[in-house]
């Protein structure tokens, strides 16, 4: 049985409290009338000397064109500019609290889809290592509830982080019409939209109950096999499930919030970073865990097996981004290439470091099978690979709901600590209630005794 340590009673909580604090700051410091923006863009780009009379670039986040405005001019056009401003930014704090929800709640889905496989597969190495997925996993359901909570203050009109549900842009007799968005409205509607996030996180928790279940009991009656079948079965019908669903996860979730934009890899690409991101998340506790003392059976074999998927993974996971990248900027269609220019042109730092993170560290890092067994170095790339995930998920969803207004301050830092702290205390509380062994898997001894 796991004992936290007072380290990690004491640093979720602080990270909790420190997150809650950021968040706060980054809520009541967004500006909420015109006027503040047009007084902020003032303070940062006057002439020193009181000069009111300068230029403001405003950047158009979908279409990625300029538009020049004399802030002299009290114009209708002047105005719209200044509210479209105003959105971006009263969007940051929201942006930046999805970001990191988002970001947290799919490294917990992909653990549970690495966890479902090794049921399915019958894999012998893993099952010294399903209590730590086990525990991870734990964070589904907090995870979820407050990512769909954040999907509710949407479709209430709470914030702009999903441009589809302004009435306006159905509306034939307003200026603001969207054909192409009018024509996606039988899928993207608020209530269709919250009905299918329910029914994910529904079946995706339900899954996770069971299969939980089924391995305690498993321990409780280790001299038959019928709970490990279960659990085989179970798995074998989530995985049909999780296909779909995951897929339409990132439409609706991510893709949507930029609804002029569509690409048929989104899904997998998705996919590849829940899934790298999930395995390294295992690894990093399995590793923290037998410094402690815990888990005496899990080898160096082990650790070089999940690094070697945090390796794959990574190498998978750029081969998607470059061949999403490569068709569409080789086709250069105009709404498929607005994704890129946007991104290329107000998120350079974010959009190339991402690749060094993504690909070239763990590469360089993990391509050796000799370092997949240093553990020092295995941790070094997990947190590498973590925060270039991390900016993954940033690039998605920032140029679309906060454009040219984006930077990397209070309301990210809060919102990442928040997340951190309240996922670190759920899963070392879950593995405080459980034997860290699963005694009755009938796979267990083949586990023990695995080498590479």
């Amino acid at each position: 049985m796991y004992t936290l340590t007072k380290n990690l009673k004491f640093i979720p909580i602080l990270l909790l409290i420190l997150g809650i604090v950021g968040i706060a700051i980054g809520f009541s410091s967004a500006p909420h009338t015109i006027e503040e923006v047009k007084e902020l863009l003032h303070d940062s780009h006057g002439d020193g000397h009181g000069n009111s009379h300068h230029e403001v670039a405003v950047k158009d986040s979908h279409s990625g064109s300029h538009h020049e405005v004399s802030s002299s001019h009290d114009s209708h056009d002047s105005d719209a500019h200044y509210e479209h401003i105003l959105h971006q930014l009263h969007n940051k704090p929201w942006a930046s609290l999805y970001v990191a929800a988002l970001f947290f709640f799919i490294i917990s889905l992909g653990v549970l889809a690495f966890y479902a496989i090794q049921f399915v597969s019958y894999a012998g190495w893993s099952p010294l290592l399903f209590r730590v997925m086990e525990a991870i996993t734990a964070y589904l359901l907090p995870g979820g509830i407050i990512v769909f909570l954040i999907l509710v203050a949407s479709v209430l009109h709470w914030n702009h982080l999903f441009v589809w549900m302004d009435p306006e842009l159905l509306d034939v007799t307003s200026d603001k019409y969207d054909a192409l968005i009018a024509g996606k409205s039988g899928w993207l509607n608020g209530s269709f939209f919250l009905v299918r996030a329910a029914i994910y996180l529904f079946f995706w928790n339900l899954y996770r109950k069971y299969a939980v279940k089924f391995s305690k009991n498993q321990d409780a009656e280790p001299t038959g096999n019928v709970w490990y079948k279960k659990s085989f079965k179970y798995s074998a019908a989530f995985l049909v499930f999780f296909i779909y669903s995951e897929s339409m996860m990132s439409w609706d979730w991510i893709m949507s919030v930029d609804p002029h934009w569509f690409s048929t890899l989104f899904g997998w690409y998705v996919f590849a970073s829940m899934f790298v991101s999930g395995i390294t998340v295992i690894a990093l506790v399995t590793i923290l865990l037998k410094s402690q003392g815990y888990l005496p059976a899990v080898n160096n074999s082990h650790i070089h097996d999940l690094a070697k998927f945090m390796f794959g993974i990574s190498v998978f996971w750029t081969y998607l981004w470059f061949s999403q990248f490569l068709l569409i900027w080789y086709s250069n269609i105009p709404e498929e290439v607005t994704y890129f220019i946007t991104r290329i042109n107000d998120y350079k730092l974010p959009f190339f470091g991402m690749i060094v993170l993504n690909f070239l560290f763990p590469v360089l890092l993990l391509i050796n099978s000799d370092y997949k067994r240093l553990n020092w170095l295995v941790v070094m790339a997990g947190f590498i690979i973590l925060f270039g995930h991390y900016v993954d998920v940033f690039n998605m969803i920032m140029p679309a709901t906060v454009g040219a207004s984006w930077s990397f301050g209070v309301s990210e830092i809060g919102a990442l600590l928040f997340f951190l702290g309240l996922f670190m205390f759920v899963v070392f509380r879950a593995l405080t209630k459980t034997e860290l062994e699963p005694t009755g898997n009938p796979l267990l001894e083949e586990s023990k005794h695995f080498h590479y």
